[in-house]
């Protein structure tokens, strides 16, 4: 894995998020461990370049994109993360051709992408001459606190 500096903001426009921004890019085994190891990645990546939205949104996330490439796509998965303290863009690549269904109801196979569609901001497929993209954004959203206190708890 290499944690690098992301693209500056007029070359990814809102992806350069300020000095602690990152890029991490790895091409994953093609077994069940690379699940385990991807999450391990992220939250590194997470973590050190300081994510201020929920991390284990991000893992999730991770988890099922990275799950579905190895039991429904073709060859070793890439996963590449990018983003900064207020937004992180994931996308996991594969050789399948087989592209995920984007409609709004789960698939017969599970509920995971719907979950995926809830969390993220944005979300799709970039097929590529050989296989395929799926990508995702996440925000951090900030709770405002408003005269001492959360008006959530109200």
């Amino acid at each position: 894995m290499r944690l690098a500096p992301a693209p500056s903001v007029a070359e990814s426009g809102r992806m350069g998020i300020g000095p602690r921004s990152y890029r991490i890019e790895h091409q994953l085994p093609e077994r069940l461990d690379s699940i385990r190891m991807s999450r391990e990645m992220t939250w590194r990546a997470l973590t050190t370049c300081g994510y201020r939205g929920h991390h284990e949104d991000v893992i999730f996330v991770v988890s099922e994109l990275v799950t579905n490439a190895l039991r429904h796509g073709s060859g070793a998965p890439t996963l590449c993360l990018t983003g900064g303290s207020s937004m992180v863009r994931v996308e996991v690549g594969d050789a399948g051709a087989e592209l995920p269904p984007l409609g709004a109801e789960p698939g017969p196979g599970g509920t995971g992408l719907d979950v995926v569609r809830r969390l993220c901001s944005g979300w799709g497929v970039s097929p590529l001459q050989r296989g395929k993209v799926v990508w995702c954004e996440l925000e951090a959203y900030l709770t405002v606190v408003v005269g001492g206190h959360d008006p959530a708890i109200a």
